[in-house]
């Protein structure tokens, strides 16, 4: 039987019931027939909200707090959304209830198989209907004022549910919930620079449904319920790609992703490119204190070159990029290959680095994308 203290069989038999797909089949089905002004909706979205709902409050019971700004954003972006399906605030808390009803009447007829006594199912139910009653007037003061008027612009909404996505955890989840997303595939997350030369992926990636996309601390992100289509990769621009992987995961896909967007960048590469076709420049790119700590030991070297350092650097990043072909190299810098050759002569006596070693080409190419780079 469970312990006093320990809520864990308790999360785990609610969690258990709203996994169950026949359950939820029913419960829809029950909502639709009650609640008249909900038939209309998709079932996928009545059961992933009343999914992600009853588990987000599970857990808060578990931890013995109120709601979470997280979960109340959640609750808020339901009542916008069915505010704005025409769906009366009312009938919002009716399909609610009517899913919460049945949700509980399953959870007490297995509790006992669960190891979960009666008593200790009826104090999880009091303290949900206390989590409920809290974030209830969220829900109808968002609702309300979606009605007037007042509600988010959309694109501001997909930025603020996208923020939250990419926060990942608990708070991943349910704003994966709120924005359609399939999970059980997993999820991916694109990066790529705005503006302009940006608008033929937006639109590229909209046309990709389901998907969630806006401009988040300066970059265009969009996170897909699949790969990227080809018409994705046609637009012409590099763009850094991670995932699948859950959305609990997305603070790190992210990351993963805007890594595979620097290492484009910084090889010259176009279209969508996937952090595992570049781990290795991306774990380099991505490592700015190696990169001051490499700038400081190497100032001597910058120095020594004087006004040749520019062009020295140049050289060394073409002929590392070409797979050290010379002749490739002088025709991208269109210079004589003799002088290709002589600059990475020049490069490797002031570095002490052979760029023609596997581990030293690293180096070599690193140090003088950082040199380019605050030129």
């Amino acid at each position: 039987m469970d312990s006093g203290d320990d809520w864990t069989p308790v999360v785990d038999l609610i969690e258990r019931v709203v996994g169950d797909a026949d359950l939820m089949s029913s419960v829809v089905a029950g909502v639709r027939t009650m609640v008249r002004e909900v038939a209309a909706l998709p079932s996928a979205d009545i059961a992933g909200h009343t999914r992600a709902l009853l588990v987000a409050a599970t857990r808060a019971l578990a931890a013995r707090r109120g709601p979470t700004e997280a979960e109340l954003s959640f609750v808020e972006e339901l009542a916008v959304t069915r505010a704005r399906q025409g769906v009366p605030v009312e009938a919002v808390l009716g399909a609610i209830h009517v899913a919460e009803r049945a949700i509980w009447s399953r959870a007490r007829e297995v509790a006992g198989a669960a190891g979960v006594g009666a008593e200790r199912l009826l104090d999880a139910r009091e303290l949900y209907d206390d989590w409920a009653e809290a974030v209830r007037a969220r829900l109808i003061a968002a609702h309300h004022a979606t009605k007037a008027g007042q509600g988010p612009r959309t694109r501001d909404r997909e930025a603020a549910i996208l923020r939250r996505l990419l926060d990942g955890g608990s708070a991943g989840a349910l704003a994966a919930a709120e924005a359609g997303l399939p999970v059980a595939g997993g999820l991916w997350v694109l990066a790529a620079r705005p503006g302009e030369a940006a608008v033929g992926l937006e639109r590229a990636l909209r046309d990709q449904l389901p998907v969630l996309c806006a401009v988040v601390d300066g970059l265009l992100v969009g996170v897909l319920g699949r790969e990227p289509s080809s018409r994705v990769a046609r637009a012409g621009m590099v763009a850094g790609l991670a995932g699948p992987a859950e959305p609990e995961e997305l603070a790190a896909v992210r990351h993963l992703a805007v890594a595979a967007l620097t290492a484009g960048e910084s090889a010259g590469r176009t279209g969508v490119i996937h952090v595992a076709r570049v781990p290795a420049l991306a774990a380099v790119v991505d490592r700015a204190d190696l990169a001051a700590v490499l700038l400081d030991h190497h100032r001597p070297a910058w120095a020594a070159l004087g006004a040749r350092a520019e062009p020295v650097a140049r050289a060394v990043c073409a002929w590392l990029e070409a797979d050290r072909d010379v002749d490739v190299a002088a025709e991208r810098l269109f210079v004589h290959p003799n002088t290709v050759r002589n600059r990475l002569q020049r490069f490797a006596e002031v570095t002490g680095i052979d760029p023609s070693a596997t581990f030293g080409g690293v180096d070599a190419w690193w140090l003088c994308h950082a040199w380019l780079a605050q030129a």
